[in-house]
């Protein structure tokens, strides 16, 4: 049978001017492989292996003239790719070939509403015409098809306006939306929760299966490619070092790159010695408004998060798990004063009661976050020296240049950075790299708690485990308390001492982290471990 996509030979290189002389650097050598129909194709490896750039190779999305092929042919079908005019580019784009990219907040227009994204692709490749009753149920099914509840009151929302899961799941309906032969998937489930994941990988199995569809899935997750791939090809340093079904690759891979990520788990957590109280809060509840009408009147409330309860000492890490939209950036938020609130919050045993602003500040330096994506929310036009010292400037600690610049290189240090780097932007690290970096910036000021917010789901297996470590580390010296929130239970399990379990805004289950995930005593709780653990106790499920 004829492949629907073939590539061979394929080389990436980029060129730039230094000191006028014109630099060439090869990131991508020689890649070859084809993706069948109904078939699905994982190219697996660290940050900087190639991944990515082979699948943008594929819609020529790189950056040219800056990037360009010295070698190799993409065909699909009988089509050649490389080189191919605007107007061929424009008709497969979309169409025959589909692309989920892997951060939704930058690929997503923050401008326009969900249902006109979805319905300009579809009125280009599908001619329904925008706008109309046809496209609006044509969105919602597609909406409803990718796990989005009530999809018609989300129609209206901006993408600022969803979560990160929900974002990705309006990108998986925009690829979907005028049924492609080839879908391209780069990092499809990185932001959605387990149970979501398990519902978008049936789906794009069924899919494969009803419209023998071909997937060419890049992942660092290796558990989604044991469940749908067939093959998998290993990328390190631009080039393939080993192929093979799926099954031979899991079982008996041939390289040590190979066997290296299959072998990386995050670090078992040792107990930490018991320390004093540093947050207690109790009876915490945040509702936005729903507004309607011209004049945007108040018309009722939503709930975001319901009375939720919780302590944290010195020295712990407090585990907070749930689905997208369950509450639990929405919690970390309010504890941190970002979002208004009510109930109770007491901080080293102090109540925060309507602080003034200069007491706000004060515990701002003592309760420090780093984000989901560092590349967002570093800024592009600072340098990592000037990232990472912004918070001496702003809270006016440390005021000599020379001692400001001293501390900021012991801090790159204590978080793995070579301080010789700090001269450079964030664009030049990888992803990785940028979360050490932000992490930094708030270890800079010295805090008793971090709030982690999803800080290794867009992380690589091998460097997850690295940056488990380091927080590991860091905790045990300086008995940091952390707020760790994520999706993925694995990563929770190796550095949460305590757990809290959200669903829709209530606390569902809390208590002792391993009582929980031995002994889960709610049935969503049993439903999200299932969800996460299944192919670790039974490899053969698939």
């Amino acid at each position: 049978m004829k492949a629907l996509l073939e590539v061979a030979e394929l080389s990436v290189s980029f060129r730039a001017r230094e000191r006028r002389r014109e630099i060439v650097s090869n990131v991508v050598e020689r890649v070859e492989f084809t993706l069948h129909a109904g078939e699905t194709l994982a190219l697996v490896g660290e940050s900087g292996s190639g991944k990515s750039l082979t699948a943008l190779s594929v819609l020529q999305l790189l950056p040219y003239p800056q990037a360009f092929h010295p070698c190799g042919s993409i065909r699909f079908r009988d089509t050649e790719l490389v080189g191919a005019d605007a107007a061929t580019l424009q008709r497969i784009r979309g169409n025959d070939i589909s692309m989920i990219f892997q951060e939704p907040m930058s690929a997503l227009n923050p401008l326009h509403t969900i249902e006109k994204q979805i319905g300009e692709s579809l009125a280009l490749h599908r001619g329904v015409g925008a706008g109309g009753a046809a496209a609006r149920n044509t969105i919602c099914d597609l909406l409803n098809q990718v796990g989005i509840e009530s999809p018609e009151t989300r129609l209206g929302a901006y993408p600022h306006q969803l979560s990160g899961g929900q974002r990705q799941r309006v990108m998986i309906a925009m690829a979907l939306a005028n049924q492609p032969d080839i879908l391209l998937a780069d990092e499809p489930t990185t932001a959605l929760d387990v149970t979501v994941q398990a519902r978008i990988l049936d789906l794009l199995k069924e899919l494969q299966r009803t419209e023998n569809l071909g997937l060419l899935l890049i992942t660092h997750d290796l558990n989604m490619v044991r469940k749908v791939a067939e093959r998998v090809l290993v990328m390190q340093d631009g080039k393939v070092v080993e192929r093979g079904t799926m099954s031979r690759i899991f079982t008996a891979p041939a390289q040590p790159y190979t066997k290296k990520l299959l072998a990386a788990e995050p670090p078992p957590r040792e107990l930490p010695a018991g320390g004093g109280e540093v947050l207690a809060v109790k009876d915490l509840r945040v509702r936005f408004p729903i507004r309607r009408g011209l004049l945007k009147r108040t018309v009722g409330h939503t709930t975001a998060v319901n009375r939720a309860s919780l302590t944290l000492r010195s020295g712990h890490s407090l585990g907070v798990v749930g689905e997208s939209g369950s509450g639990k950036t929405t919690l970390a938020l309010a504890v941190l004063r970002l979002l208004k609130s009510s109930g109770h919050i007491a901080f080293d045993g102090h109540p925060i009661v309507a602080p003034s602003r200069r007491a706000m500040k004060d515990l701002r330096r003592q309760m420090q976050i780093v984000f989901q994506d560092p590349f967002g929310s570093l800024s592009p036009r600072m340098s990592v020296g000037e990232i990472v010292s912004e918070g001496l400037d702003a809270h006016g600690l440390i005021t000599d240049p020379a001692e400001r610049d001293r501390r900021v290189v012991d801090i790159l240090g204590e978080v793995e950075i070579d301080p010789a780097v700090r001269f450079r932007y964030p664009h030049e690290f990888s992803g990785g790299q940028r979360q050490r970096i932000a992490i930094a910036r708030a270890l800079i000021l010295e805090p008793k708690i971090l709030f982690l917010d999803e800080p290794t789901s867009a992380l690589d297996r091998t460097v997850q485990v690295q940056v488990l470590k380091l927080l590991n580390r860091i905790q045990r010296q300086h008995g940091l308390a952390y707020v760790f929130i994520s999706h993925d239970l694995s990563v929770v399990k190796a550095i949460a001492d305590d757990l809290l379990v959200m669903r829709g805004g209530d606390v569902v289950e809390q208590g002792d982290a391993r009582s929980i995930f031995t002994d889960p005593q709610h049935p969503y709780t049993r439903e999200l471990l299932r969800a996460a653990f299944a192919l670790e106790r039974d490899p053969q499920a698939v």
